[in-house]
């Protein structure tokens, strides 16, 4: 939990005073927070008699978040280190969804399935890492986003996004594979070999 929390909090700015404000001040890192508190208590290998306590606890904690910030990123969601979320305003992840690292999610995203009943678990996004979400975008049932991808503002995706691609409209459609490269920073990311090449092999032209 608390290397995620660091790179999450890396996340909010390149000082300490920058990071601190957005601590105090941005509802998003609130929930950012909120989550890793609240998916650490889900997994740990405690007693039955102490899980019975920290269920409750936890589902209250996740209450008051999603009442003081409008974002609800439930303990089920499996959400990598370095979740950046700049701005509050009515951000759902359902259930079982996964989310890579270093992704950034506006406000008014909707990470959803695309199914009900028994069939729920079957549809649940696949989002890989260093994906910009833009405002107000929707990506919805059992497809995958590639790493470095960019939903832009508005997108509905209903189907699967390659590896850096960029997708806006509704339908979502595919307008280029230059990626979210410019959207998503992080420390130590110039070291980052993964991201390395694939901005190589998406933008060849261009030094990584």
């Amino acid at each position: 939990m608390f290397d995620s929390v660091k790179r999450d909090l890396y996340r909010c700015g390149d000082t300490f005073s920058e990071r601190l404000r957005e601590v105090f001040l941005n509802p998003g890192t609130w929930a950012v927070l909120s989550y890793r508190l609240r998916r650490w208590l889900y997994t740990l290998h405690a007693p039955t008699i102490v899980r019975r306590f920290l269920g409750p606890l936890s589902s209250i904690f996740q209450l008051w978040t999603i009442l003081m910030t409008s974002i609800d990123l439930p303990v089920t969601a499996e959400i990598g280190p370095g979740l950046y979320i700049p701005h509050s305003g009515f951000i759902v992840v359902t259930v079982g969804a996964r989310l890579g690292s270093n992704c950034t999610l506006a406000q008014g995203v909707t990470i959803g399935h695309g199914r009900g009943g028994k069939q729920q678990d079957e549809a649940m996004p696949v989002v890989g890492d260093r994906v910009y979400f833009g405002p107000s975008s929707v990506a919805i049932g059992g497809i995958t986003i590639g790493n470095d991808a960019l939903i832009g503002p508005g997108a509905i995706v209903t189907r699967s996004v390659p590896a850096g691609g960029v997708v806006v409209g509704n339908p979502a459609r595919l307008i280029s594979t230059r990626g979210s490269f410019d959207l998503i920073s992080y420390q130590d990311m110039a070291d980052d070999r993964e991201r390395s090449l694939a901005m190589t092999a998406l933008r060849p032209s261009e030094d990584g």
